[in-house]
């Protein structure tokens, strides 16, 4: 019996790692079923932006008030889960505090007594974000998608953080010989007189709790994740890594019309053939994008890597003046829709069954794609480098070349291009007539 605290330990890491490998794997499975877009290119400039953006929060600080908190409980967060690390051990061999004794008592107590510091700045940045959400209810957080699951998600996660924090310190308070020793006990020293009168078995009861459910805490939160807008935690760094490095505004060459144009002008080619009866490398592909399989994997990723926290779409002009357009919806929707198809390919034994869905209508409406100016706001707000126009134009793309959607207005734009070689309808011959003009 001596051993069974350990062995609980070893099987609770266990099944939390476990879960979370395999959350990990449908994730990279689902990210996967995008197209393959090559982003290995310039690996200096990725890992500048990675580390700049993701790990220096170089863009969070565009709004000072929560780019400091944000960077608090980041910076926060970060540091005191190195102490996980000791749990682990302590948990798996029975040691208690084993660092101590490691790193010695003064360098030790400077590392705990950093942490403590830390988990009461989370703890201040927490409320003050739960205030602006709840009490000052700030517009960004209101919006017609910020309902439900959306909204609670936001909040569960400050409780989560309030509950980690409070645990480690009161662990620390109740640890009798770590407050004696009086070294690194910077703030739960005045946590501990609360405990004053319990017994020394009761305080190694709450200390022993305080431990566990701090423990458990961490593999729940580490496992919530997944099914949470939290995820950037993880995908920031590879979302900035595999970030669009191409000057803002410049359009891509669709892939697909070039191959388009190349099978046309083959002399070999047989017009009528049936397309299975061509090569892989030339059958005719759709153009743009109607459901999540027709985006790229770095599209994919982004929209797992969306926080939610709105800048995208309390910067769009085109949300400002009442449009439905929100950028932050379409990567909320480009995400639930990917999820819906894991789910679909899951429960048919790794095979997608047609649901009769798609990405386009049943989540985005066009209303919502023609209502973009295509002026890049989103991206260059996103505090992680999401691309929501991407996804846009790719939509808007499928619309007019493969459905031919496209608004009135636009429809009459491209037939005067096509016929008169400018968006105006006047005849080629006077096109210079202004030149003459006084």
């Amino acid at each position: 019996m001596h051993y069974l605290p350990n062995i609980l330990f070893a099987l609770a890491l266990a099944v939390g790692f476990g879960f979370f490998v395999t959350n990990v794997r449908n994730l990279f499975r689902n990210i996967r079923l995008g197209k393959d877009i090559n982003r290995t290119d310039n690996k200096s400039a990725r890992l500048k932006n990675m580390l700049k953006i993701a790990f220096g929060q170089s863009k969070m600080v565009r709004r000072p008030i929560s780019g400091l908190l944000h960077l608090v409980v980041y910076i926060g967060f970060i540091i005191i889960n190195i102490e996980v690390l000791e749990i682990v051990i302590d948990g798996l061999f029975g040691t208690h505090r084993l660092f101590q004794g490691v790193l010695g008592a003064n360098f030790y107590g400077f590392l705990i007594g950093t942490f403590e510091v830390l988990a009461v700045l989370v703890l201040v940045a927490v409320f003050v974000f739960w205030m602006r959400r709840n009490v000052v209810k700030i517009k960004r957080f209101l919006s017609a998608e910020m309902t439900g699951w959306p909204k609670n998600d936001g909040n569960f996660i400050l409780y989560f953080e309030v509950v980690l924090m409070t645990l480690f310190l009161t662990m620390n308070a109740t640890d009798v010989p770590f407050q004696e020793a009086g070294v690194g006990n910077v703030i739960s020293q005045f946590i501990a007189p609360i405990f004053d009168g319990f017994s020394a078995e009761a305080l190694h009861t709450i200390e022993r709790t305080a431990w566990w459910l701090h423990i458990l805490g961490i593999l729940v939160f580490l496992n919530y994740l997944y099914y949470s807008k939290h995820l950037h935690i993880l995908l920031a760094f590879p979302n900035t890594y595999f970030a669009n490095l191409n000057p803002k505004g410049q359009f891509t060459n669709l892939e697909a019309v070039t191959k388009e144009v190349k099978l046309m002008m083959d002399p070999s080619a047989d017009p009528y053939a049936n397309p299975t009866e061509i090569a892989d490398n030339q059958v005719p592909e759709k153009f743009g994008a109607s459901d999540v399989t027709d985006l790229s994997w770095v599209q994919l990723l982004n929209a797992y890597t969306c926080t939610e926290c709105g800048r995208c779409t309390s910067s769009c002009p085109a949300n400002l003046t009442g449009k439905k357009l929100s950028p932050r919806k379409i990567m909320m929707d480009t995400r639930d829709r990917l999820e819906e198809v894991g789910k679909n390919i899951d429960a048919n034994g790794g095979v997608f069954k047609d649901d009769g869905k798609q990405l386009l209508n049943d989540y985005i409406t066009p209303e919502e794609l023609w209502a973009c100016t295509s002026c890049n706001a989103c991206v260059e707000e996103c505090p992680v480098n999401i691309d929501p126009l991407s996804i846009i134009v790719d939509m808007r793309r499928y619309l007019v070349m493969e459905q031919s959607a496209a608004p009135q207005s636009l429809n009459m734009m491209m037939t005067n291009i096509e016929n008169n070689g400018a968006p105006w309808q006047y005849n080629q011959q006077d096109r210079l007539n202004w030149v003459n003009e006084e």
